[in-house]
């Protein structure tokens, strides 16, 4: 049996073992010890990675891939009841643990500073897990999106630190109990697991409550729906110590400005004790910089000297599909953007457009999820208004089953309507070809979606540079 490990998770299956969330698990429990193996739909660099660390990693969903000493099988929320390791399992008495319990129980023993919010967990928690790492403290960490390679979102540290993103997707944040939570912002999303806004309220305050008691809650303090949970915790009552941070006046540590520098920016925050501290994030975005001080609040609540960890912070250099560079061809610039969310969306638009340097942006959109679409399409389409001209591919199902009704054109119509010059695109091979013929140097070009775009970066470049530079008109 691996040192310090519960009896479940010595010779664990995971399935789904190449997606982000459990892919990161299994790396920290085979660095641990652990017999990993696990089952993926498809071969990736992610499999490669586990692989390097001793997993087995089969490809294919199929019964004969449990083996009959597995102590335990891991799932997350969106394997389906009928697959047939899962199917398996049940006949063999296998338990299975949710990939929540699994990193809960990898926990245990470490100071946890857990990260939440709608939109940028990956991208603060990131930051966190390299600054920290930067300053010596070699955290363990947990994130929901590689660094920079394949196996790169999680990390079995020396230190006493564990930093992890909490998922409010499917509630399962609901089972750690961190020393430090933040909170980024609240707003509904995940339209299947969430009926309403007070559901997101709710959930999240029961996330505030498992903070540890003498704990720390880190919130914004300029997002409505943050400031809401604010007030209910501190209506509620108790000992939870809460740090605002933001560019409201009644931050706790207060922003006082973000200056932008090309693909890059600098902040300036004034923390709890009056210190004022500048530092540099190699990110464009004023929501990035914002992530950069709820990571500074956050190391500053578990102790770290926040004038330490402020120039840490630039070791931070992004993270895959967070505004990552892809390259450059024929003079225009490719970047993936994860954004699915119109917050997202409009967040990452805004920035480019402090990038662009008056050049155009251009937009390879991909929404994701049928009941996302159905609930932010409009919103979706009027974020699409901020670029200079999209392209609109089909809806990116993931888990779900196709909704009556419901397409891209719930987005491209809303789009129009905005006056955005938007193009649906269906065929995702025509792409490439499209962009060639619409970029022109100095333009900046986004794959933007939670779902396959990403793939296309790499097409687009290929296309462009045989194309050659395109003229201007």
């Amino acid at each position: 049996m691996a040192a310090g490990l519960p009896p479940a998770l010595d010779r664990p299956h995971f399935i789904g073992i190449g997606g982000a969330g459990m892919s990161g698990i299994a790396k920290i429990l085979a660095q641990r010890g652990a017999a990993v193996a696990g089952s993926d739909a498809r071969e990736s660099a992610t499999a490669g990675a586990l692989r390097a660390l001793g997993a087995t990693v089969h490809i294919g969903h199929a019964a004969g891939h449990l083996d009959e000493d597995t102590s335990s099988v891991v799932v997350s929320s969106a394997i389906r009841p009928d697959n047939p390791e899962l199917v398996r399992a049940a006949e063999l008495g296998v338990p299975v643990v949710h990939r929540s319990d699994a990193l809960a129980a990898l926990m245990t023993g470490t100071r946890p500073l857990a990260v939440a919010g709608t939109h940028g967990k990956t991208t603060t928690t990131s930051m966190l897990a390299v600054s920290l790492g930067a300053l010596g403290l070699d955290p363990s960490y947990a994130i929901g999106g590689d660094l920079d390679a394949p196996g790169s979102n999680a990390h079995h540290g020396g230190g006493e630190i564990f930093v992890a993103e909490a998922d409010e997707s499917d509630r399962s944040f609901h089972k750690y109990a961190p020393e430090v939570a933040v909170v980024l912002n609240v707003e509904l999303d995940h339209h299947a697991n969430y009926a309403s806004i007070e559901e997101i309220h709710e959930s999240f305050e029961i996330f505030a409550g498992r903070v540890v008691p003498g704990g720390t809650l880190v919130i914004s303090a300029d997002q409505a729906g943050a400031r809401e949970l604010t007030r209910r915790l501190r209506e509620r009552g108790g000992d939870l110590r809460i740090v605002t941070y933001g560019e409201a006046e009644d931050a706790d540590v207060r922003v006082l400005a973000v200056r932008p520098r090309g693909l890059r920016s600098e902040v300036t925050a004034r923390m709890t004790d009056g210190t004022e501290l500048s530092f540099g994030v190699s990110v464009p975005g004023r929501h990035y910089a914002l992530n950069a001080v709820a990571a500074l609040t956050a190391g500053a609540a578990l102790g770290v000297p926040a004038a330490e960890l402020a120039p840490a912070l630039a070791a931070y250099t992004g993270v895959k599909r967070r505004l990552q560079l892809k390259g450059e061809a024929a003079g225009v610039q490719v970047i993936d953007s994860y954004a699915h969310h119109p917050t997202e969306m409009n967040a990452d638009l805004e920035a480019m457009r402090g990038a662009a340097e008056g050049h155009r942006i251009l937009v390879v959109f991909q929404p994701h999820l049928f009941s996302r679409t159905q609930e932010l399409g409009t919103e979706m389409g009027q974020a699409l208004a901020l670029a200079d001209a999209s392209l609109v591919l089909d809806i990116y199902p993931a888990r779900e089953d196709p909704l009556p009704g419901i397409t891209s054109d719930l987005i491209i119509d809303a789009a129009r309507r905005a006056h955005a010059d938007v193009t649906h695109v269906p065929d995702k091979a025509a792409v490439a070809e499209a962009v060639a013929g619409m970029a022109k140097p100095g333009d900046l070009v986004l794959t933007m979606g939670a779902g396959d775009v990403t793939e296309l970066g790499p097409q687009i470049l290929d296309r462009l540079a045989a194309a050659g530079p395109h003229s201007e008109q």
